[in-house]
């Protein structure tokens, strides 16, 4: 087996997350007290159990508990947790909190307060971690706006990081979204937090409140959405991204493969992340479900889970999860077809970059469905957006010492901040026409050599 330990920070990551778990024990057919409850089909309930390893534990009376673990730097969220239907199912030991709250402070998070409970957080992670006979990876889900997604959630990256560095780190964070900001120094915790993504994640799948809100209402036609709406269809990509582990298939694609793929250059691996079939339930009984009405979805500006405008940028890369009974000379037909059409939109320097992977089973109340993860320079907006307001408020050195007090010092608002500023660049330069034959001449070290020239300067 190849499992995932799967971590939740914070109070978005833990909302994520319990939809998460929702989501794939009903694909599992899982009950709310971890009892398999499979329908009379044997062949499906026997693919359900064949992988469940992944993601569960199999406990005593044939119960199966998530391999999760819970964190949050106050009660609240975890009472809340505990109290759902859903609740009886996570193991209580992993259920790890404080009683202060980080105030929407990173440096709480990362410095003072998450830094009590961090030991303790490891010491649940080895354990599940020692449990798997072979440990793909792990999954965190944070945002990175508030204190304890983006203090702590980034502490644990890096503290995993340094004992398990030969493991995937695939993170799912929430970035502050354009119009809507929910804390004032959103800015200086997203910048803190990219700042450590940038040099201790492997995958960043970047989602925002604003995309996921506007896809609720255009899209799914829903008039006011909840914020369960929302993390509906976080948690439908993220069972997408590792379908592949959890079912047979014609084409598996893992976290490593993913990787593999997607990431022409360590620095630049932030996603835009999507998924299809999403229509309203008025108009889903006239659509037929097709791949290539899928792939024109995915690749759709207005089905990307972050603000961010896929035709300001070109595509590095891109991976296509299909899930269901589908054909892969459909599959490449379509992508081979999407790539010649659209071919101003792929960097001409990578040939053939899309990934694809087809899974046979679909996910709970649909033909078919497929997961898109695309590598595309316009991620920088996101980037810049965050970097415009930081900027106007540590230049007047706003709310600094909120992060003074905790015993930061301002050089490290500074390197996170021109860390930001260089990704930005990064991006960039593969976006213009000529990106590649820049590149080209002394790749080896091309991007590491020419921080240091900057500074001389």
């Amino acid at each position: 087996m190849r499992e995932i330990v799967h971590i939740q920070a914070g109070q978005c990551g833990n909302q994520i997350g319990s939809k998460f778990w929702e989501v794939i024990s009903e694909e599992h057919g899982i009950d709310q007290d971890g009892t398999h409850r499979g329908g009379e089909d044997l062949q499906l309930k026997r693919l359900q159990l064949e992988r469940i390893n992944v993601y569960y534990n199999e406990a005593r009376d044939g119960k199966y508990v998530p391999r999760s673990v819970l964190v949050d730097l106050e009660p609240g969220t975890m009472d809340t947790i505990r109290a759902s239907p859903y609740g009886k199912l996570f193991r209580p030991d992993n259920f790890i909190n404080g009683q202060s709250g980080a105030g929407n402070n990173w440096a709480k998070g990362h410095y003072t307060e998450g830094v009590e409970l961090v030991e303790s957080v490891l010491d649940v992670v080895r354990k599940e971690a020692e449990g798997c006979d072979c440990l793909q990876g792990f999954q965190v889900t944070h945002s990175i706006g508030g204190g304890t997604g983006s203090g702590m959630g980034t502490l644990l990256i890096s503290r995993i990081r340094e004992e398990f560095p030969d493991r995937m780190m695939c993170t799912f964070s929430v970035v502050p979204s354009p119009k809507v900001s929910l804390t004032v120094v959103e800015p200086y915790n997203a910048t803190l937090s990219v700042h450590q993504l940038v040099e201790n994640a492997d995958e960043v799948m970047c989602i925002d409140n604003e995309a996921l809100h506007d896809i609720c209402f255009r899209t799914l036609k829903l008039t006011n959405p909840s914020y369960g709406d929302l993390n509906r269809l976080i948690s439908s990509v993220m069972s997408g991204i590792t379908c592949c582990l959890r079912f047979p298939g014609q084409l598996n694609s893992d976290l490593r493969k993913l990787a593999v793929n997607l990431i022409p250059f360590p620095r630049l691996h932030f996603f835009l992340v999507g998924f299809a079939p999403l229509t309203s339930t008025t108009n889903s009984s006239y659509n037929r479900v097709t791949v290539s009405e899928l792939t024109q979805q995915m690749f759709d500006a207005k089905n990307m889970m972050a603000a961010s405008d896929p035709r300001n940028g070109k595509y590095l890369t891109a991976s296509a999860v299909f899930r269901g009974k589908i054909f892969t000379k459909e599959v490449d037909e379509q992508m081979h077809q999407i790539q010649t059409k659209n071919s101003s939109y792929f960097v001409e320097w990578i040939p053939n970059n899309i990934k694809s992977s087809i899974c046979d089973i679909p996910p709970k109340g649909l033909p078919m469905s497929v997961t898109f993860i695309g590598n595309n320079t316009a991620i920088q907006d996101l980037f810049k957006r965050i970097s415009h307001h930081f900027s106007a408020m540590f230049r007047r050195k706003a709310f600094l010492h909120w992060y003074t007090l905790e015993g930061m010092e301002e050089l490290e608002f500074t390197e996170a901040e021109s860390n930001m500023n260089d990704l930005v660049y990064e991006y960039q330069q593969y976006t213009s026409d000529n990106g590649g034959d820049d590149v080209d001449n002394g790749e080896e070290g091309g991007e590491e050599q020419e921080e240091p020239q900057e500074e001389e300067q």
